[in-house]
């Protein structure tokens, strides 16, 4: 089975990291058709996974996109979509990992007679996307897909809410590989030195920098925790968010929190940055479609906290595998840390069966295995 998978980023993000997963079992026969240069192209090429820039042009359309604009840049991107048409030829089918990527792929699949695979990593609402850009979505995988993968029954749900077919959409969760997140203690000790996080309530905050991501909510949290209470946000802003950024270093000079807050930027050693965290917060203000975040700090063993909206209800058992509080509520958010800061041993226990859970029910051999047998019998 020859797969020509398709994204439109080249930086990090997690539906990046979630596609160099599943592409890793087809190394020996795929592509991964980039749409943009960066960072995630040499993700590809670290693990050996053939990866080619599909262009040099940037596509146009943001999220918010009307219509005009969404129109206009179906003639621009045209040279792209016969370009993949052509590459398609020699594999078995496409599968399209982002929504722009989608787009293309649709066209290219009717074009190049391939069965066309959308992996739906988004929430389709207003939240997130414009009225204009959730039909385009919509209509080319009702149209195209022969088959929508979910990675969440929030996702699912928001997809079909919006007109999608349920008779094509399965769900089908991140994996993760467990052995990947056990830190060294050595490394844990050296970045709290480092950090000078020693005697310290630690909360990581994992995410790129952007307002729906909320790390505001955080910091106005903080303010409501003892002084021994520290945040550290690692993460930088990627879609030109650097306002927002300027946002947070302005709300932490008012606030008086300028000794409580480390801004690490991105950072690659995120294993031991989290198991040096007392707690990791996860405060989207809007649905978030899965969470990568999450089951990463459950299987590094650190406490989780996050808010309760999209997939993220489907990943937490409140208050056995960690906290779910209102999306935008600082006040609740102050309270869980306040309850781990006072009780480490209800905390820790939580942790533990976090580990428990997102073991059992997140590894990515299981992923793997349920998205081939669901190509195979597309096939």
């Amino acid at each position: 089975m020859k797969i020509l998978f398709l994204d439109q980023s080249g930086k990090l993000g997690g539906a990046e990291l979630s596609l160099a997963d599943v592409a890793d079992s087809y190394r020996e026969n795929c592509l991964v058709g980039l749409f943009a240069d960066g960072a995630f192209r040499q993700l590809l090429e670290q693990k050996k996974i053939p990866v080619k820039i599909l262009t040099n042009k940037s596509i146009n359309v943001k999220k918010d996109s009307g219509m005009l604009k969404s129109l206009g840049s179906f003639t621009s991107i045209t040279p792209l979509i016969l370009n993949v048409a052509k590459i398609a030829k020699k594999y078995d089918m496409i599968y399209a990992n982002t929504q722009k990527a989608l787009v293309v792929g649709a066209l290219a699949s009717f074009i190049g007679r391939r069965p066309l695979v959308y992996h739906l990593r988004d929430i389709l609402n207003a939240d997130h996307f414009s009225k204009t850009n959730r039909r385009v979505a919509v209509t080319l995988a009702n149209r195209f897909a022969s088959l929508v993968i979910a990675n969440s029954e929030a996702t699912r749900t928001a997809f079909l809410q919006s007109g999608g077919r349920l008779e094509i959409t399965q769900v089908v969760y991140n994996g993760f590989q467990p052995e990947n997140y056990q830190a060294e203690t050595s490394e844990v000790n050296t970045i709290k030195q480092q950090l000078e996080l020693e005697d310290k309530f630690v909360v990581g905050h994992f995410s790129r920098l952007s307002p729906w991501k909320g790390q505001h909510i955080l910091l106005e949290a903080l303010t409501e925790c003892p002084e021994n209470v520290i945040a550290l946000l690692v993460g930088d802003a990627l879609f030109g968010e650097k306002e927002y950024v300027e946002q947070l270093h302005k709300q932490v000079d008012n606030l008086g929190l300028k000794n409580r807050v480390k801004f690490l930027g991105f950072r690659s050693d995120i294993v031991p940055l989290m198991s040096a965290c007392n707690l990791v917060a996860h405060t989207s203000t809007s649905p978030e479609p899965f969470g990568r975040v999450i089951i990463e700090a459950m299987l590094c063993k650190t406490p989780i906290v996050a808010s309760a909206a999209g997939g993220v209800v489907e990943l937490v058992n409140p208050g056995k595998t960690g906290w779910l509080v209102t999306p935008g509520n600082s006040e609740e958010l102050a309270n869980v840390i306040n309850s781990c800061y006072q009780n480490p041993e209800l905390a820790a226990n939580v942790a533990t069966e976090a580990y428990k859970k997102a073991n059992e029910n997140f590894q990515l051999q299981q992923t793997q295995q349920q998205i081939d047998q669901l190509l195979r019998k597309l096939l």
